[in-house]
């Protein structure tokens, strides 16, 4: 029954060998197993337990996704440092910007590699 309620979701995994998308986002089924059979990708999911596997793949997703916003809030604030022309209080709020998106950058791309971790050494 659960099969055939996941089925348009197995269609919707068209890739079967490239577990990467766009930009390099892994895909929800990035830890699952996938077979190619007749020209169209099936997903092998049993419901209670393949659950784990589909939520680190989509915490890994958010976390680069997290990634991105904060090297757009490096930018940001180097487009802030630039534009500040001397002026000491927005050289420091643009600085702590710079600052703060770095610190978040790091805490996500430790945290993927956390993630990937977890999947390849305990959830096997």
């Amino acid at each position: 029954m659960f099969a055939l309620l996941m089925n348009p979701i197995y269609q919707f995994a068209a890739v079967c060998g490239n577990k990467s998308t766009f930009l390099g986002f892994p895909t929800w089924y990035k830890y699952l197993h996938t077979e190619n059979l007749a020209g169209q990708c099936t997903v092998d999911f049993s419901f209670p337990g393949d659950i784990s596997k589909i939520l680190l793949a989509v915490v890994e997703i958010m976390l680069r996704i997290g990634a991105l916003i904060a090297v757009g809030f490096v930018i940001y604030g180097g487009y802030r440092y630039i534009l500040s022309q001397g002026n000491s209080d927005q050289q420091s709020a643009a600085r702590d910007t710079i600052i703060n998106a770095v610190i978040g950058l790091v805490i996500t791309i430790l945290a993927t590699g956390i993630v990937t971790f977890v999947f390849r050494n305990l959830a096997q």
